[in-house]
């Protein structure tokens, strides 16, 4: 449950973003045929509990989490191998099998849970499939808010939209415009715009979580692991390797950026455990100070 209060972050605070694949029960394919209702497999959880702990982030955004006993199942194992997230939350969207969700060591200032926000789409209205959680934080700089996202996946029967592309870029620019309304300043607000985005840096919803028009309200954080490769997710039909899972950050917030970009996390369970890497980030509030004269690194409007 959220904090009644806020609390004043440490001088530096790791924020890591991660598709858990599936943390609940429901039809699935498994080495011993299709199973119904059918849940995630300990060994895979297992895995999956090692890559967080070695990640030791304070707040840790999650999708593809099933309803809340799974999100406190996570949160009593990870309690009990010496990893504590005392605070979480669970989106409700209109996706009744995959939520997002947040762990957290630090309380929660506010917590809201945006469903349904509806755009058009084919002649009809849809809804943007897992909503929008939107998380605040007091930190040494000021209020930070994380807005968390799960944008549709590429798997559709719907021959007019291929790999879902247009309804992922409808609900990406309905997210745009919910999170303008609500940003006071864009040039001076410290927020994160982060998830499974299920889409590359160069597609239109990223472009449009980034910008609009002239407004240049967000930049895309570079990223790699430790062999400089920079994909997050595996997949197994076609062995493909992409980037799609992202963490997009305010102007305001650059200067707080660990050594100017996020990570990719590749221990050696990181496969065992879902078929996306997570991201992270490092918030350094006492290495950078704030100035006024401080510009975007051209590598960052790349």
């Amino acid at each position: 449950m959220p904090s009644p209060a806020p609390a004043a972050l440490p001088p530096q605070l790791k924020i890591a973003t991660y598709n858990v694949e599936n943390y609940g029960s429901l039809n699935r394919r498994t080495p011993h045929g299709f199973r119904a209702n059918y849940p995630k497999s300990e060994a895979a959880k297992r895995a999956l509990r090692q890559t967080i702990r070695e990640i030791d982030a304070d707040i840790l955004v999650l999708q593809e989490m099933g309803p809340v006993e799974y999100l406190l199942e996570l949160q009593r194992d990870l309690k009990a191998e010496g990893s504590d997230y005392p605070y979480s939350v669970l989106m409700r969207g209109p996706d009744a099998a995959r939520h997002i969700a947040a762990l957290s060591r630090i309380p929660f200032a506010r917590v809201h849970e945006h469903s349904p926000l509806r755009f058009e789409y084919q002649d009809g209205v849809e809804d943007v499939k897992r909503g929008l959680l939107e998380l605040h934080f007091a930190t040494p700089a000021g209020p930070l808010t994380l807005w968390a996202l799960h944008l549709k996946s590429r798997y559709t029967t719907n021959k007019a939209d291929p790999e879902s592309a247009i309804r992922r870029a409808a609900e990406a620019m309905r997210i745009r415009e919910f999170i303008l309304q609500r940003i006071a300043d864009t040039q001076a607000d410290l927020y994160l715009i982060l998830g499974d985005f299920n889409d590359t840096k160069v597609s239109p919803p990223l472009r449009y979580l980034m910008q609009r028009s002239e407004l240049k309200f967000s930049h895309l954080l570079p990223s790699s692991d430790s062999r400089g490769e920079h994909w997050t997710y595996h997949n197994t039909r076609d062995d493909s390797y992409s980037r799609v899972d992202h963490i997009l950050a305010s102007s305001a917030v650059l200067p707080f950026v660990k050594n100017g970009s996020a990570e990719i996390a590749d221990g050696p369970q990181v496969r065992s455990a879902s078929d996306h890497r997570p991201i992270f980030v490092t918030l350094d509030f006492s290495a950078f100070p704030q100035s006024p004269n401080w510009e975007v690194p051209r590598s960052l409007e790349d």
